[in-house]
């Protein structure tokens, strides 16, 4: 690790002010920078702490909606019982994540931004080569072990794949993003590779996460969170998915539905195909099971990633169904 510039901010201003200066790095609950300093992919020239911020961990749910503090940690989250009751997909995504220690540090904001677990991008020593590290050097992870990377959303710069659970139910959840400049749609916050995979979302510097903001909806209430991994904890999702979903008054006739993929993206990925296929069909097991297809149109594997193209839509099918009472 190398030498740096320590700052506890005292205020949000402080903290923008001090976070435009060139190397500056944001410390919240420290489980993604610390670990990515240890193996030298993050090089902080300055760090500053976050975590003295006032007002930024408190979660506050009304009739229009849950707002989330960044500085909120994922078990308190998780642990709320009003988010429980009228976001359940929030609670079971974080309940699935990581571990029960690392879930009592990390806070909501820094989970939103975490880094990929790409084994390249995270051993600059072994494998110099990384679009997402160092712009221009290429994708050591094409052509090499695949299993744990992209099959949607990829390019030929990067298939790295974004590991979040969080996320992913708050794309279902159709979640807002606050910062200290603006709200974001969280669909257009995270962002595709393309030729530039070094950035991950369009926050810019001195722009600093303060709250997740998601809206009351019968899809919230109904909600699901699905993760299928390798084993039972402290495991990076294989596929996973979380639905939000409103049947009608006669409970057999989808109204409405929100559906969004983790594990298989380079970015939490929303199934507008499959939603667009199921609104105003019946409820039942063939027809969500066709539909859940769709999940994976325009997928590309890359070798060993290749069975994340046939397990998404049938982890996508099972949430629906769970969503329904059906499973």
């Amino acid at each position: 690790m190398m030498n740096f510039d320590y700052s506890r901010a005292t205020s949000l201003d402080e903290a923008a002010t001090l976070a435009r200066r060139p190397g500056a790095m944001l410390l919240a609950g420290g489980t993604t920078l610390l670990d990515l300093a240890k193996c030298e992919v993050a090089r902080p020239e300055a760090v500053i702490d976050l975590t003295r911020l006032p007002g930024l961990n408190t979660i506050t749910i009304g009739e229009s909606g849950a707002t989330i503090g960044a500085l909120a940690t994922m078990s308190r989250v998780a642990e709320d019982q009003a988010i429980q009751r009228h976001y359940p997909a929030i609670a079971e995504s974080l309940l699935s994540a990581a571990s029960a220690q690392l879930r009592n540090m990390a806070t909501i904001g820094g989970n939103l931004l975490q880094r990929t677990r790409c084994p390249y991008f995270r051993d600059p020593a072994g494998f110099p080569a990384c679009n997402k590290r160092d712009p221009g050097t290429g994708c050591s992870a094409i052509g090499g072990i695949t299993r744990d990377h992209a099959v949607l959303g990829t390019s030929d710069h990067c298939i790295a794949l974004y590991p979040g659970d969080l996320a992913v139910a708050l794309t279902a959840l159709n979640a807002t993003i606050q910062t200290n400049m603006r709200s974001i749609p969280i669909e257009a916050f995270f962002l595709a590779p393309g030729a530039t995979p070094e950035r991950e979302t369009i926050l810019e510097r001195g722009e600093i996460i303060t709250a997740v903001a998601v809206p009351a909806t019968p899809l919230a209430v109904n909600s699901i969170y699905l993760k299928i991994r390798d084993r039972q904890s402290y495991e990076f999702a294989a596929a996973s998915a979380a639905v939000g979903l409103e049947l009608d008054s006669d409970g057999l006739t989808i109204r409405d539905i929100r559906v969004a993929l983790g594990g298989i993206a380079t970015k939490p990925w929303r199934a507008i195909a499959v939603e667009d296929a199921l609104r105003g069909r019946r409820l039942d097991e063939g027809t969500v099971r066709e539909a859940s297809v769709a999940s994976v149109d325009d997928a590309k594997s890359n070798g060993g990633n290749a069975y994340k193209i046939n397990l998404a839509p049938r982890v996508v099918a099972r949430a629906i169904l769970k969503a329904g009472g059906i499973q």
